[in-house]
């Protein structure tokens, strides 16, 4: 079972699996002038800046005065918007910055030069009355998790610290909303949430918390293709100054910032203000601290047999790129 759990990881963080969407990120300058024709970016509603960031339009207004059209395209989880820039659909992708990690010790060109949020954006959880209470509980039953996601890692190392790995539990790879769909209907015994779903069924089906660590979720990344951030490093700067945007505005206007992605998610307000308290949008800049967290993550995927790199710190280093926030911001 483990090895078929590690091929797929493979697939997922390479791209072989086709980007769904139309939609085609521009390598090519236009008129010859050192930018591209179109930037690809992804939205998610895991990443409430971004939300905000595409609700506004002001990527498409700001990048308009260098007629360079924008796009945006929405991801589903982590596992989404790595196969978007392994396909080159997107430019920059959302993602949990182990699930970036998976991605970059498995070849794919990308680096993750801004942070979105520190989120406790994944637990497990358990149906309402269950009796299930804790990380050793769940051996031998069935879990939910997207495999290749944060929700996916957390439940690695929760097992990994309670003694447990991968083959005392059988996953079931499901997307995030239909994992808690499964949660629900009693498919599967627990699940590896995520927000905004995990606070939509706290809220609304009394769904139980196994086993909180909001040290176990790894930073909200932004991430952008190599080969974009090597030809076009002021549009990067850009890009970032936007996000920059959006962060200022959430923290100024958290109300109207949950009545946004409420709207826009088609979740209750309630749901969406569970979602945006569990987001420390303080720290843009990655550093140290990020570079502390995907090694610790690291060495449990490596234990796992997921990440086959030797050095992790290596691929770390090489994931984790400050320069451009650092420019922007500081």
């Amino acid at each position: 079972m483990k090895k078929w759990f590690v091929f797929l990881i493979v697939v997922l963080s390479i791209g072989f699996i086709s980007a769904c969407g139309d939609s085609e990120a521009s390598t090519n300058d236009s008129n010859g002038e050192g930018k591209p024709e179109k930037i690809v970016l992804d939205y998610a509603y895991y990443s409430p800046t971004s939300v905000i960031l595409k609700k506004f339009g002001w990527a498409e207004e700001a990048f308009a005065e260098d007629d360079i059209d924008v796009e945006f395209v929405l991801s589903q989880g982590s596992n989404k918007a790595l196969e978007f820039l392994n396909s080159s659909s997107v430019d920059f992708g959302s993602t949990a910055g182990a699930a970036a990690l998976i991605a970059k010790a498995n070849g794919a060109p990308i680096e993750s030069v801004y942070i979105y949020s520190k989120p406790e954006w994944t637990a497990l959880v358990a149906p309402k009355g269950s009796a299930i209470k804790s990380v050793e509980d769940l051996k031998g039953k069935k879990v939910a998790a997207t495999i290749g996601t944060d929700p996916y890692i957390f439940l690695l190392r929760s097992l990994n610290e309670a003694g447990l790995t991968s083959t005392d539990v059988e996953i079931v790879n499901l997307q995030h909303a239909d994992g808690g769909t499964a949660l629900t209907t009693g498919q599967v015994d627990a699940w590896a949430g995520l927000d905004p779903h995990m606070a939509k069924l706290e809220l609304e089906a009394g769904t139980e918390f196994i086993y909180r660590n909001i040290d176990f979720n790894t930073y909200g990344t932004l991430n952008v293709r190599s080969e974009f951030a090597e030809k076009y490093p002021e549009q990067v700067k850009e890009v970032i100054e936007l996000y920059e945007k959006a962060r200022t505005w959430v923290l100024e206007n958290p109300e109207e910032a949950a009545e946004i992605l409420a709207e826009e998610a088609q979740i209750t307000l309630e749901v969406a203000k569970k979602e945006l308290e569990r987001n420390d949008f303080n720290e843009p800049i990655p550093g140290k601290v990020q570079i502390e967290a995907l090694n610790a993550a690291g060495e449990v995927l490596k234990e796992e047999g997921i990440i086959k790199s030797d050095d992790v710190g290596k691929v770390v280093d090489e994931l984790i790129n400050p320069d451009f926030s650092t420019e922007v911001i500081q």
